[in-house]
Parts: C-alpha cells; structure tokens; sequence
C-alpha cells in the first residue's frame, strides 16, 4: 500500500543544523527520485509538480503537494541520514522559515520508478535526530511496553490481553525478525494491532526524532509550533461560501483544537448564519478534537442539547458533551442543515454527524464512513515509539451505542464526488418550499 505522510507527527515543531551544504545525492532509485522530487517541489511550477506525480506517485494527493510547497517555500537539502537502493532517509530545511523536517522515499524496483511512501516529518526545536536499526531485544522490548500499555488503558480489556498475546506469540515465532527499520516495524505493529480488534484507532508510530519523557504532558494550545501550523493551513477550514440562491457552504477537513482554532470556526459561522440553508462538508475530515465538535453543533441548536457521552475506562467515568446556549454572533436555527459524508469521514468528524443524524437536526448524504468511534490518547513507549490507545467509548444518549466498526450511514446514499450536487439540490428544493410558504 503506498503511504503519505504530511504532518505524521503534529506536535513536533522546526529545528535548525548549522550545515547547510548541499550532499551529495546516491546513485540508487530512490536517490534518483528524490532528485526528481525534490527540483520539480522547489521549482514550485505547478506543471512540473503534477507531471511528476502523475509519473511516479499519481497516489498522492496534488493539492497537498501544492500546500506543503505555498507553506514551506521548497526544501534545501542538508544531509543523506540512511540509503539503500529503494529506500532513502534525508534530512532537509524549509526555505521559507528555519525549520527542519526528515523525508523519506520508498520507490517500487519496476519502470518507471514508482514512490511506494512520500513521508515527511517535521522536527522540533532542539530535538536529536536518532538513527535506529532494531535487534531482538530492542523488538522486544516494544512489543512489552505496548502489552503492559494495553492491558493499563485499552477500552476493553479483554481485547487488550488478546492483542497482547497475538504480538508476544508472533515476536517468539520470529515474524518480526527481519524488521530492523522503526517505521516499518511500527506499522506491522499496527496492522496486526489491527487485525485482532478490528478498532482502527489503536496505531503504533515512529519518531525519527527522541521524544522526551513528557512529551504528551504538554497542552496542544502551549505548543507554538502547532499554533503555526494550524494557523497555516486556516485550521483545516477550506471554503466558507455563499451558493445560489443563499445556501451556505462550509468545508473544513480537521475539529482542530478549539483553545487555538476557535476564532477561525467562530468566524465561519458568522459568515453563514444569514443563509436559508447550510451544507457542511465532512468528506475530508478525518477528525479531531470533541471540544471543536461541540463548538460547531452549538450554533445549530436552540437550547443546550446532549450531542455525546464518552466512558473512559482508566478512570471509570463517564463525560456529557452538551451544546452551549451562548456563542458569539447568530446562531442557525430553524433552517435545513445537511452533512457530507465519505468513507474518509472518520472519528470526530463521525461523531459530529452521528449526534446531527439521531437529534434529526441534519440530513447526511455521500457514503458511510469510516468506522472509529473510540476516544483516543497517545502514549509514548520509548525513545521512538508512541501508540495512540482508544481508551473509551463514544455512547449516543439516543441510541445508546456508537458507530465503532460500522461507520455513520448517510440519509442519502450517493459516491462522495456526487454528495454536494445532491445536497444542492436538496437544499435549494427546501429553500423554495420554504420562501413559497
């Protein structure tokens, strides 16, 4: 499966090397694509960038592609960190700021050369980039730290000691022996993680950077590298538009943190309150933080409303996600509201369509979505490794379930590329009912 990696690691910020001197580039398949990469990324020629996507990575996304390059100006390179034949890992500069980011390039061995992974890894300030070949111990050693992790944190506990014993089983089975390279180890990790619970929030990552002890203790809302990046990209809102005759269309791809991202949201809102309907475009939107959620869902509601509780199995509670009655500005009540969904459309970005769905408040349309419903925390392993455990559940207060597995279904089947046409017409039909009336 070829593999993207914008901002894998959100929390980690921008260094600075001394060195700024240009390496020299292998004479392997992955050096020769990155050399491609990186002068068809730094000309910042559009053409030049999609062509060579369309040649050796038609997978990834263009529009990010062009994002990365408007937000980071290109890439000088300053050092090759490991090369094999198909496999590069480098170390590089931002020309538009003084901050650093690891790559890495995996290419296929057919013709044409075809990028397998694009990944790119931001590193923090004054962090130590640590090269890591793993033995057996150092195998080992992970797979325990992710065993006694699970059974403290995992949702279920039976399904945590499960998990557990798959890894320790197959470690001594020696299936894991000929991984030496952190990420791919991670992600084989993750897969088998995986495949026992079916929950596909549990995830084992990689750092190519030492975190430290308290890396997780920090609030997002502290971190200035995060408040830039989250300010860089309008915090995931993308369109905020008026469509004939008056539907508001909204578009944003991430519930970014409410403590950095709320005057963007609050400001969106505004914008639309006036229109005679609304279309709230999730097809992009992976997620977030529940705090955004309830933001969002407090304009579409009167009075306060019970959107979502969350169980938390550590500490054996129970959270109510209520909406607010005060919010800056207008709310939009009483008028059609309608969701787009895809099967990228996962987590908070389900729960939001969820709780829309069963208060009747909205009429989703597109595709089911992706099935995660679990609360998450990240938990850090060791140096370079850090797991992100579902430690709870989401509970509707009307169905008294959650999407876990299966995903929202929409009101209105259609492919996602058809959604918004759909909801268009949809909404311009109650509009017209509407003003008639």
């Amino acid at each position: 499966m070829s593999r993207l990696y914008p901002v894998l690691l959100c929390f980690l910020g921008g260094g600075a090397f001394a060195d700024t001197s240009a390496p020299v580039i292998p004479d392997t398949r992955a050096g020769h694509t990155l050399g491609l990469w990186l002068d068809a990324f730094n000309s910042g020629e559009p053409a030049r960038i999609e062509t060579f996507r369309n040649v050796h990575a038609s997978w990834v996304d263009l529009d990010w592609l062009m994002k990365a390059r408007a937000a980071t100006g290109g890439y000088h390179l300053l050092a090759i960190e490991s090369s094999q034949q198909t496999d590069i890992i480098f170390r590089m500069k931002e020309r538009a700021s003084t901050s650093e980011t690891i790559g890495r390039i995996q290419v296929t061995t057919s013709n044409p050369l075809v990028v397998t992974e694009l990944g790119l890894f931001p590193i923090p300030t004054g962090a130590k980039f640590k090269a890591v070949s793993l033995d057996a111990t150092a195998r080992e050693q992970v797979i325990e730290n992710v065993a006694g992790i699970l059974d403290e944190s995992y949702v279920f506990p039976d399904a945590a000691k499960k998990m557990a014993v798959t890894l320790q089983t197959r470690e001594k089975d020696g299936e894991y022996n000929a991984f030496v390279d952190g990420e791919g180890f991670a992600r084989k990790l993750t897969d088998d993680l995986q495949d026992v619970s079916h929950d596909k929030h549990v995830e084992v990552r990689f750092s190519f950077v030492v975190q430290p002890a308290d890396v997780f203790a920090k609030r997002a809302e502290d971190d200035p590298t995060l408040r830039k990046r989250l300010l860089a990209i309008n915090c995931g809102f993308e369109k905020v538009e008026q469509l004939p005759p008056n539907i508001g269309y909204l578009k944003f791809n991430i519930f970014a943190d409410p403590e950095i991202c709320a005057p963007t949201a609050i400001a969106a809102m505004k914008s639309l309150a006036d229109s005679d309907a609304l279309i709230i475009d999730l097809r992009d939107n992976n997620g977030g933080r529940p705090g955004m959620v309830t933001l969002i869902a407090s304009y579409l509601f009167k009075e306060p409303t019970h959107l979502n509780d969350a169980y938390i199995r550590k500490e054996n509670i129970t959270k109510q996600s209520w909406t607010s009655v005060d919010v800056p500005g207008k709310k939009f009540v009483d008028k059609p509201v309608f969701v787009l969904t895809s099967k990228a459309t996962f987590s908070a970005a389900e729960g939001f369509s969820y709780a829309l769905k069963n208060l009747k408040r909205a009429i989703l349309i597109g595709e089911t979505t992706g099935g995660g419903a679990h609360p998450v925390e990240p938990r850090r392993i060791d140096d370079n490794f850090f797991i992100i455990v579902p430690s709870g559940r989401s509970i509707s207060p009307i169905t008294k379930t959650d999407w876990e597995g299966t995903g929202v279904e929409p009101d209105v089947r259609v492919p996602a590329k058809d959604a918004l046409a759909k909801a268009l017409k949809r909404a311009r039909r109650e509009v017209r009912t509407s003003n008639h009336h």
